[in-house]
């Protein structure tokens, strides 16, 4: 279902908050819970949310975010400097160093992981020696 706002907000696309969870395949409590942190702004329409298309692409960067492993917190940071001083450039050169910081912990889990699955595979190699020696 399509909802235009149109008396409200002239020609401009909106969203009902039904709309926006199922779109992004999320609950409506998660989206009034990104409502509460401050990263959607929603207009009221009585008891009603009306969302805009910047709440729309603030919904899909949360979502991003949270996929890659940032916290709410750095989320709502990044987010948040786009619009405040040092501006979209301060924006995209943090955006920059917490990508390089999340990839480097990313980089260390994979290497603990292969360690683990090379330490099970060996384990599993002599266990199934020693069961072979066993029962032969």
């Amino acid at each position: 279902m399509i909802v235009w706002e149109g008396a409200d907000v002239g020609d401009e696309r909106t969203w009902t908050i039904a709309e926006l969870a199922e779109e992004y395949g999320v609950t409506l409590r998660t989206i009034r819970f990104y409502e509460e942190q401050g990263l959607l702004t929603p207009q009221r329409n009585g008891t009603r949310r009306v969302f805009h298309d910047g709440d729309r692409v603030r919904l899909g960067l949360v979502l991003r975010g949270k996929r890659l492993g940032f916290a709410l917190d750095e989320i709502k940071k990044i987010i948040g400097m786009y619009d405040a001083e040092p501006g979209e450039v301060g924006q995209l050169r943090y955006l920059l160093e917490q990508i390089a910081r999340r990839r480097a912990e990313l980089e260390e889990r994979r290497r603990d992981i292969d360690a683990a699955l090379a330490e099970l595979a060996d384990l599993d190699r002599r266990c199934r020696a020693d069961l072979d020696r066993l029962a032969g």
